[in-house]
């Protein structure tokens, strides 16, 4: 049977070492057996959750050195540091070619160890930036649900718990077993688009005051116009030279790309907010075609407009309330 060690950290996250332990015990072969073994461990035998209340742990750190899978779930931005212990146990057992994978910002604590030198990571895309900013070494790509690195892999805050899980009983034990445990997660195998399309895009902020400010006010105001480079450098009294570079300056992005992600954020509010077609809604929020609109929404997105309002728009999913 293959063995889980869930590795319980001070203000671990509740859902981020409930959502593995639930779907590896759950797992079933065909034929009814257990595919898993599934154990919590921690440094001390009382540990914090996120939450609250404390949970009272059975198995140390010897765990990791006898599991063939080891996950590490997020903990509270409050929490401390993982201990050189829990570091070292960690080394260890990525050196005797033990799986081990992250839940959220689990991944800080692998890349802590060193785990994630050099390879591809995810985390929760409020936390990417500075997982890379922390860790130049990590490859950090906020877009995704979930890297498979071979042992080492990483997942995105919350639900991608769950997909990581099933990725990895699909890659043990094949597909039929990961779509049962899906069904019973009531989770698709494998949801379209990644992380991309959860991240909420801020503008970088603008100081108040700037000359730029009252053009990016009539920018937003416009985005179903043709709005041009000369049309902006006009308003802000600049030549377009000038006005490119300040606009880098103080915003870190070009007008183009600035307009481009305004656009798009416009389009994602209205494909949750309104019953609008596809076609109205590239018109309404200043893209030339319905083609050119999937294609730069998908790049931004990750996924298509049709697949976005299926996941978000407000009455999509909701159950007929009754008459």
């Amino acid at each position: 049977m293959h063995s889980v060690a869930i590795l319980v950290l001070d203000q671990v996250v509740p859902f981020d070492m409930a959502a593995p332990q639930q779907t590896f015990a759950w797992t079933h072969m065909p034929d009814g057996r257990p595919a898993y073994r599934v154990r919590l461990c921690s440094e001390t035998p009382e540990v914090r959750a996120d939450g609250g209340f404390t949970l009272r742990i059975e198995r140390g750190l010897e765990a990791l050195a006898e599991a063939d899978t080891v996950i590490v779930p997020g903990c509270s931005p409050d929490a401390a540091p993982p201990s050189a212990r829990v570091l070292a146990a960690l080394r260890e057992a990525a050196a005797a070619g033990t799986r081990i994978a992250s839940v959220c910002v689990g991944a800080f604590v692998l890349a802590e160890a060193g785990l994630l030198d050099g390879l591809r990571a995810t985390t929760h895309w409020v936390a990417a930036a500075e997982l890379a900013r922390r860790f130049p070494l990590v490859e950090v790509e906020p877009d995704v649900l979930y890297v498979d690195n071979g042992q080492i892999l990483t997942s995105a805050g919350a639900a991608a718990a769950l997909d990581l899980c099933l990725h990895m009983i699909r890659r043990d034990l094949g597909s039929a077993v990961a779509a049962n445990i899906a069904r019973m997660s009531v989770m698709p195998l494998e949801r379209e688009g990644g992380q991309a399309q959860f991240i909420v895009h801020e503008h970088p902020p603008v100081p108040r005051g700037s000359a730029l400010e009252p053009v990016l006010e009539w920018i937003e105001d416009h985005l179903a116009d043709e709005v041009t480079l000369g049309t902006l450098a006009a308003r802000a009294g600049m030549s377009e030279r000038t006005f490119s570079r300040r606009f880098r300056e103080q915003t870190g992005t070009t007008p183009l790309q600035w307009l481009l992600r305004a656009r798009v954020r416009r389009a994602q509010y209205l494909l949750e907010n309104s019953d609008h077609s596809v076609e109205r809604i590239a018109r309404q929020a200043g893209f030339g075609s319905p083609t050119a609109f999937r294609e730069r929404f998908r790049k931004v997105a990750g996924t298509t407009p049709y697949a976005y309002r299926t996941a978000f728009h407000g009455r999509t999913n909701a159950s007929a309330a009754p008459s």
